[in-house]
């Protein structure tokens, strides 16, 4: 028996309905507009919202396996809990002279997405007046997957971005495509880099003025026999620290080190597998205090240091050997770097891993157009319909 075709009226009536939430276009993802809001409760311990509010910076997350980048910050005196829909979001990084947030979707293919904050919009004044600094999207750009990225910074006037499954630092000039600028050493075989796998998860930048002052993170020092991924892959105490200028290890000692930065000249890291926070002292890491989960996200505000930490997926417990990893939470820490003590924590008991933590300024942006709770008020579709360009 034939099947019965729908009628014609049904049809439109269902084309005319695909791809209306924003969430679906911002993303080009359908499953956008589908949002667990249970991996959005949280709740805070210690002065989180106080020292946000009186710093005046909104907090930029990515979490990744939630497929989620959120904004917190204090406006007008209330906590503002914002967030985007994103495919597997990674690094991030802010470019301030082209008013610009850089961001990582790391499915495959890889994309970067430039957000920017809005200064026009049409509607009611009132309209105009909540929506200006969101951001916005301005434009995405499309890699392949094997890229795979993680952390994205600015060196100079161009964006660069940790290509873990080439081994490689590569660079996004602004006509396009993606350029190998550097790698480590230890991958060439007779003077040629191998890009093809991924043999040392080559993951995070501590950006220099240039890739010559700037150092790297890998979980392994030469590429071997196991790779990053596999489950016997060895990783106590096999992480370190390449340079820029010599290409060689410069610390180890590390277990699957993540979110290298530069604090007043000092190099701070993250030791995920023993949820560590600490520096780079005469080529040996010297932790500063220990937090309940994988340590990875961190960026620096003054004398604080905002930290996140992650649930361990079940098939890498062994990545995390220094870690209670069933006691492990989801949340973001701010630490006080001259006592070494947590001043506030802000938890998703329902979150999983964070991936990349941006300080912006509250003044240039409170965050995402999409707020938890929702608020039925809020006319988010009109925001789209903003006049030129996304910039203040």
């Amino acid at each position: 028996m034939r099947k019965k075709l729908p009628a014609l009226e049904d049809l439109w009536a269902q084309h005319q309905g695909v791809s209306r939430d924003p969430r679906q276009i911002v993303a080009q993802w359908k499953e956008a507009a589908e949002v667990d809001f249970t991996l959005l409760h949280h709740h805070v311990n210690g002065a989180w919202w106080e020292i946000l509010e009186a710093a005046r910076i909104t907090l930029l997350i990515t979490r990744e396996y939630e497929h989620i980048v959120m904004a917190l910050c204090v406006a007008n005196g209330k906590p503002r809990v914002s967030y985007l829909p994103m495919p597997h979001p990674s690094g991030m990084a802010l470019d301030p002279e082209r008013n610009t947030l850089h961001l990582a979707s790391t499915r495959n293919p890889n994309m970067v997405y430039e957000f920017a904050p809005c200064s026009s919009q049409l509607g009611s004044s009132q309209e105009q007046k909540a929506s200006r600094g969101l951001l916005l999207p301005r434009q995405a750009r499309y890699f392949p997957g094997c890229l795979y990225l993680h952390d994205l910074v600015m060196l100079g006037k161009e964006l660069y971005g940790a290509a873990v499954g080439m081994n490689a630092i590569v660079r996004f000039p602004a006509a396009g495509g993606v350029v190998p600028a550097w790698w480590p050493a230890c991958i060439e075989n007779d003077g040629r880099p191998r890009f093809d796998k991924n043999f040392l998860q080559l993951n995070s930048i501590a950006a220099g003025r240039n890739l010559a002052s700037s150092f790297f993170t890998a979980s392994a020092a030469a590429p071997s026999s196991r790779r990053p991924g596999q489950r016997h892959f060895p990783v106590d105490g096999q992480g370190v620290v390449f340079s820029g200028k010599t290409r060689d290890v410069v610390a180890g000692g590390l277990t699957r080190p993540h979110s290298l930065r530069f604090q007043r000249q000092e190099l701070w890291v993250l030791n995920s597998g023993y949820g560590q926070l600490g520096r780079i002292d005469q080529a040996a890491f010297s932790p500063l205090l220990d937090l309940p989960g994988w340590t990875r996200g961190l960026c620096f505000h003054g004398a604080l240091a905002f930290v996140g930490t992650s649930r361990v997926l079940p098939r890498f417990r062994n990545y995390a050997p220094g870690l209670e990893v069933d006691r492990s939470v989801c949340g973001v820490h701010i630490i006080d770097m001259k006592s070494a003590k947590v001043l506030g924590s802000l938890c998703w008991p329902m979150g999983n891993q964070i991936f990349a933590i941006e300080v912006a300024s509250l003044s240039w942006t409170q965050g995402f157009p999409f707020t938890f709770p929702r608020r039925r008020s809020q006319k988010r579709e009109t925001l789209f319909f903003f006049r030129g360009q996304p910039l203040a």
